[in-house]
């Protein structure tokens, strides 16, 4: 009997595809990643990890220059993608492909000032000046492919198809990485090598992406002519790129800043140790990442639909089961994260408790607050430009003015003041007035019965872990068996708990049993 396709359902089912491709790879590609991080610190020098972090955050703020044209271009393929209007497709992707190209050669100029410039910022730097060159061009290189050659890969995002995508960009930087580590180990002049197999998996990747959206979308193939009639026809993506812009640079503010602050106000091997727990929480948001791989499109197409009671519960699902592993790895990060430091590197590279707490409250921030930006973009709601501008103003003055008196906390605590400003006040308020139309307190009311059981969550663990007589820095195995306990212990508390006092949670977990066994 055929099955029957409950609404939502068919959304979730690609969703779970492209999360189990992602968090698969991801997983591999973090474990690789710590041990080769070990092998580059160790021979190369944390001020190595510290050039490429600094250099990175550099060229991101080129690369504010894409102003959100693929954000706004995703927004506008829901609705050709579901109808499937081929036609309404190859223009939009077309006009995508000229902005990016303008873009990337604005990218370009800009980093040929950067060039001159590379003397003078990192003058501090004890390395020799052609790593800095080096580095960023090759930095460079990778991200202009994506400017003059990938653009068209938005469509398999959008289309729910991203795990096409994973699949060869993550095998082949994990591929990648095992041989950077080879190189660094085995090889003369391993950073040269690095560096080379740096730019050879970008030119890798982008050949692949580009195989892949033609043999899923060979229509693509056609050359459209961008005219001025074209442009007018989607003014859409225009008007929201323009918002959107003013977006990415708070974002960019508050997320990428960071090093560079860190940098001025103390030194590379700061950003290198800062470096290494932010390897834990990108790669922690990189797992989060995964397993809500393909929300932002799955919500985009329940909007395009326009059930107003199923858009509330999936609301519900996907905020509560958020809370719970954002939550979870919160716990974990506390009262694992300085044992796995000095264990993977050595105790010299562990970071105070208050800097970590920081660490930790960015991240958690910076994950919950997910699913109120994926529904704000469903719905194309980018007009509240004065947020950003708020958030990024009031981040680079609080940088800077506790930076210079606190140094690396400092920098820290001017990140999380904007975000709780802006990210948990006024994001949610602008959501729900705008576009769910239910009262703010439905989201106060839900964010608090999420919040209470890792709180008490945080109380137990914090009362049982000293009973154990394990040393988590003795061993990798004391370690595993410490960090064993404290996930347990952390999952059934906490989500005991929330599955009790939200239906959001058992509607989710509810959801996901009915996809795996309806296959």
């Amino acid at each position: 009997m055929p099955m029957i396709q409950e609404p939502g359902y068919g959304r979730t089912r690609n969703s779970l595809r492209n999360s189990a491709t992602a968090l698969i790879l991801q997983v591999i590609a973090m474990l690789i990643g710590f041990f080769s991080r070990r092998i580059f610190i160790r021979i190369l020098g944390v001020e190595v990890m510290g050039l490429n972090t600094t250099a990175s955050s550099i060229l991101d703020f080129l690369n504010l220059a894409e102003l959100g044209i693929e954000t706004a271009v995703a927004v506008t393929l829901y609705k050709p993608l579901f109808s499937r209007d081929e036609q309404s497709i190859k223009e939009i992707v077309a006009l995508q492909g000229r902005l990016y190209r303008i873009i990337g050669t604005f990218v370009l100029a800009g980093s040929l000032v950067v060039f001159c410039f590379i003397p003078r910022i990192f003058g501090k730097s004890p390395l020799p000046i052609w790593y800095s060159y080096a580095t960023y061009g090759v930095l460079l290189y990778s991200s202009l492919l994506w400017y003059f050659f990938n653009y068209k890969k938005n469509v398999l995002f959008a289309d729910q198809k991203n795990y096409k995508v994973l699949l060869c960009t993550k095998l082949v930087a994990l591929v990648k990485l095992v041989l950077q580590t080879l190189a660094v180990l085995y090889m003369e002049h391993g950073y040269i090598w690095w560096l080379f197999l740096e730019a050879l998996s970008a030119t890798i990747s982008a050949i692949l992406i580009g195989i892949i959206v033609n043999r899923n979308y060979p229509f693509l193939k056609e050359k459209v002519q961008v005219t001025k009639d074209l442009r007018q026809k989607y003014p859409d993506i225009i008007r929201k790129t323009r918002y959107i812009a003013f977006h990415k640079l708070g974002g960019y503010a508050v997320a990428k800043s960071s090093p560079i602050f860190i940098y001025a106000f103390t030194s590379l091997a700061v950003v290198g140790y800062y470096g290494n727990y932010l390897i834990l929480t990108t790669n922690l948001t990189a797992i989060l990442t995964a397993l809500y791989s393909g929300v932002s499109s799955g919500i985009g197409n329940m909007v395009v639909e326009g059930d107003k009671k199923l858009i509330m519960k999936v609301f519900r699902e996907l905020f509560s089961s958020r809370m719970l592993i954002v939550g979870i790895c919160c716990l974990c990060l506390w009262f694992l994260a300085d044992p796995f430091v000095s264990i993977w590197l050595g105790p010299e590279y562990v970071l105070g408790h208050s800097t970590l707490a920081l660490i930790i409250f960015q991240f958690y921030i910076s994950n919950t607050r997910n699913v109120v930006d994926d529904y704000l973009t469903a719905h194309g709601l980018f007009h509240d430009i004065w947020s950003p501008i708020a958030e990024a103003a009031i981040n680079v003055c609080l940088s800077i003015l506790l930076g210079r008196r606190f140094g690396l906390d400092g920098v820290l605590a001017g990140v999380i003041i904007s975000q709780l400003i802006i990210t948990l006040s006024w994001k949610p308020f602008f959501l729900f007035r705008s576009a769910l139309h239910e009262p703010l307190s439905f989201y106060i009311r839900l964010y608090a019965r999420c919040l209470v059981p890792g709180i008490i969550a945080f109380a137990a663990l914090h009362f049982l872990l000293p009973l154990l007589p394990i040393d988590p820095s003795a061993s990798i195995w004391l370690f595993l068996a410490y960090a064993l306990v404290t996930g347990i212990v952390a999952f059934a508390v906490y989500g005991g708990l929330l599955s009790i006092w939200e239906d959001g949670l058992k509607d989710f977990t509810s959801r996901i049993i009915y996809v795996i066994r309806h296959k």
